[in-house]
């Protein structure tokens, strides 16, 4: 039996639309605002073996991690077995996690009593897991500061909900209403995909599907090969650094060499600076995760980031460095942070290459602010976190775009009338914030200014990023402007580092200016024009 493109190209987009209807089953049903207005979830679908096929247009540095979290669950049931209605949780970021406020759910695929067949797997953000400051995202020395830690465990046995997991993970966090209503519809985004899967494998019979799975997976690795065969051949090196740790550790830098070689690449990022005390060590999930994304970013057809995508590259991230830390090393701002900077020094290293396709850098961070305490309208706790948009670089032909999320993080922001509804805030002012972007012939996008009042004592951490040295640009272009973030206690604004906790009182603000994106070539190029 064969799969001809035009059944290949419908079976993609179905396989697509299982993902996607997940999603929306997700976000419609979810509680907390970071989750259906800021839609910071994924999706996607699994072969029998953990291996990627297909996903929703979701959040990179989700997806790109998400299948060692499946073959994690896949390892931990082993001899058990798989059962129709099963479902595994887990958030470790040793065994394929990203940071522990991202919580995997994975589900089997049965027909007939036959499976499993296929895996679906769903990870949110979930804005309060525990740990040392409200959003679980603190400026931390360890792992175990961060949050519960979730090993692979049955979440749902045989259709049923394992109610004592529930109580132990609802009892380690500060929003337990609103963690079992996220976990609700995670329950539900599966189920969803489960249903639809058997419908597909119902509709074309079980040899088809997995065919066209199969097949799908080696077109992605066609084209990414052909990608990369457009390459020229040679060593291509970049270094950028991530400014501090939170605890005086600064300028650490990763350091990448990819070697292209014909059709295949080999990414290696010995040199990358050891791990360090603070947050910003990312696991090797992440690093697998930005490559998959930059290699992506390079084939220009519109086929599925799946498994194929990195069967022509090979990583080597060191253990015990940056991008590839020892257990139990904190993680929290690895996910967000340095999951932007590794996409950065691999585009530093294939602007050489490619000079005709690569633009300048992006933003280069998240700006991951949390705000926790007790609401004064109710007196129950409550946890916000929001990640923050900014400039885009500039590229050959384009100017980048302002105020939006780049690289590998693709989230919504969440509106101000939802924001002031949810959390004792005032929003004072959302803006662009103007004349950010680096100058160039096409200049980079500009970053955006958020500014809130507390309306009751709170507490208020920030990770980020280029607040020190701004966005890189290139050929000729200028970086972008650096962030700032300032805290307004008493009637004085302070300028604080990109890495900070404070206790805040009624009525202080926080603002956040966040960087612009890098510009690409000289701006004399593009007067000489005119």
């Amino acid at each position: 039996m064969s799969i001809n493109p035009i059944q290949l190209e419908l079976f993609k987009n179905r396989f697509i639309s299982v993902a996607e209807e997940m999603g929306v089953t997700l976000q419609r049903t979810a509680f907390s605002p970071n989750i259906k207005e800021r839609r910071d979830y994924s999706c996607a679908l699994f072969s029998e073996s953990g291996e990627l096929i297909a996903q929703a247009a979701h959040i990179p540095v989700h997806l790109g991690s998400m299948p060692m979290s499946v073959r994690s669950a896949i390892a931990f049931v082993g001899e058990k077995g798989w059962h129709p209605g099963d479902m595994v949780m887990l958030n470790d970021p040793f065994r394929g996690g990203t940071h522990l406020p991202d919580i995997t759910l994975v589900a089997p695929v049965f027909v007939g009593g036959q499976g499993p067949l296929f895996f679906l797997a769903n990870r949110a953000h979930h804005a309060d897991v525990g740990g040392m400051t409200p959003g679980s995202m603190p400026l931390s020395r360890s792992l175990y500061q961060e949050g519960i830690i979730i090993p692979p465990v049955f979440f749902v046995k045989r259709g049923e909900l394992d109610e004592e997991i529930q109580k132990l993970l609802l009892a380690n966090v500060r929003t337990p209403e609103e963690r079992t209503g996220d976990f609700a519809a995670q329950l539900m985004a599966n189920r969803t995909g489960v249903s639809r899967m058997q419908g597909l494998i119902g509709s074309f019979g079980l040899q088809k599907v997995q065919q066209a799975a199969l097949a799908l997976v080696d077109y992605a690795e066609t084209l990414t090969r052909q990608a990369i065969g457009r390459i020229p051949d040679g060593t291509y090196s970049f270094c950028d650094e991530m400014e501090d740790d939170g605890f005086g550790n600064k300028e650490l830098c990763i350091r990448v060499r990819v070697d292209i070689h014909g059709d295949g690449a080999t990414v290696d990022f010995s040199g990358t600076a050891g791990q360090t005390t603070g947050s910003i060590n990312a696991v090797e999930a992440i690093t697998h995760s930005a490559v998959l994304y930059v290699f992506r970013c390079l084939v220009e057809r519109q086929i599925p980031a799946n498994a194929g995508c990195m069967r022509p590259v090979r990583v080597i991230c060191p253990l015990g460095t940056l991008v590839n830390a020892r257990f139990p090393a904190a993680v929290a701002g690895g996910n967000v942070e340095t999951s932007q900077r590794i996409v950065d020094v691999l585009f530093g290293a294939l602007s050489q290459a490619l000079p005709e396709k690569i633009p300048a850098a992006s933003q280069g961070t998240m700006n991951n602010l949390t705000i926790g305490g007790i609401d004064p309208r109710n007196g129950q706790p409550y946890a916000y976190y929001e990640t923050l948009g900014g400039g885009c670089g500039g590229g050959p032909g384009f100017a980048g775009e302002s105020a939006i999320h780049s690289h590998m993080t693709n989230t919504m922001n969440t509106p101000v009338e939802a924001l002031e509804y949810a959390y004792p805030f005032r929003a004072i002012r959302y803006a662009i914030r103007a004349q950010s972007g680096g100058a160039g012939e096409f200049p980079g996008g500009d970053g955006l200014v958020r500014e809130l009042e507390v309306l009751g004592d709170a507490q208020v951490t920030m990770l980020s990023e280029r607040r020190v040295k701004g966005a890189y640009g290139l050929f000729g272009g200028d970086a972008g402007k650096p962030g700032e973030n300032l805290v307004l206690q008493q009637g004085s604004w302070t300028l604080m580092p990109s890495k900070f906790h404070a206790s805040v009182s009624s009525g202080s603000r926080v603002r956040v200016e966040t960087p612009g994106g890098g510009g690409f070539g000289t701006k004399q190029t593009q007067e000489g024009k005119g």
